[in-house]
């Protein structure tokens, strides 16, 4: 087992905001570099040990990524066996939202969307800290 696998053996299904804000605060913690991170969550709401960081992003998603990023979520979503998804946008700045984030939040949104998969939660990690966003936040 890795150590995230032990970590996450006994880990309470993330039924909560706070929950999720508080595990990708374990996880991922402040920003230290430009990344987007999926975490798997099974129908009961336990994380999979399953962490994918996706690197070497754009600051912001192109308008024509998104059929490529909803197939990518699909495939990467079913090869978990997982039943939704959180996604984490880790930029060095701070909390306050950029355009940037809410195109990487609405790319996310819409590409979970058309790939049938639920998305549990969007998370801004920023150089203080985390912060989960509300869908009206980048709408």
């Amino acid at each position: 087992m890795t150590p995230l696998e032990r970590d996450l053996a006994d880990s309470q299904p993330l039924t909560t905001d706070a929950l999720i804000e508080q595990r990708v605060a374990s996880l991922v913690g402040r920003a230290q570099t430009r990344q987007i991170w999926l975490l798997f969550l099974a129908a009961d709401a336990v994380q999979s040990p399953l962490v994918m960081p996706i690197s070497d992003i754009p600051v912001a998603p192109a308008a024509g990524d998104l059929a490529q990023w909803a197939e990518f979520i699909r495939g990467v979503t079913e090869a978990a066996d997982a039943a939704s998804v959180v996604t984490v946008i880790e930029r060095y700045g701070s909390d306050r939202l950029t355009d940037a984030d809410r195109a990487w939040a609405r790319m996310t949104r819409d590409g979970c969307s058309g790939a049938d998969v639920a998305l549990r939660a969007v998370v801004l990690s920023h150089r203080r800290g985390v912060r989960l966003l509300a869908p009206e936040d980048y709408a």
